[in-house]
């Protein structure tokens, strides 16, 4: 399991780096995906949005506000949306048969970008 980023698919002003480090991830995953999978070893990435936290907290209210109307859910996603995620692809047996995909856990931010 990786956690990467829907800026390493999408991109965002002011972080090319992080977003050419989190698009790395990215295709690390799908690479090792396809390699491991002989060995029955799963491999994926997970990639949060705008979630609530003590990072995006620092970014301010306005800001916010203005990335939460881009968001086709009009909300910044929770921690445990990402934990679920991650809950399910590692643990849930109906996750056994996926390997080498990310999941943008992102309210929808990515539509149609990636």
């Amino acid at each position: 399991m990786n956690i990467a980023s829907v800026v390493g698919q999408i991109g965002n002003i002011g972080q090319a780096n992080y977003a050419a480090a989190k698009g790395g991830v990215i295709a690390m995953s799908r690479a090792n995906g396809k390699e491991f999978a002989k060995f029955g070893i799963n491999v994926n990435a997970v990639c949060p949005g705008f979630i609530e936290s003590a990072m995006t907290q620092k970014l301010g209210d306005d800001y916010l506000k203005q990335v939460s109307t881009s968001i086709p859910m009009g909300r910044l996603g929770q921690p445990s949306d990402v934990a679920g995620t991650v809950r399910f692809l590692a643990l849930d047996p109906a996750a056994g048969y996926i390997t080498g995909h990310c999941f943008d856990v992102d309210g929808g931010i990515a539509i149609g970008c990636a």
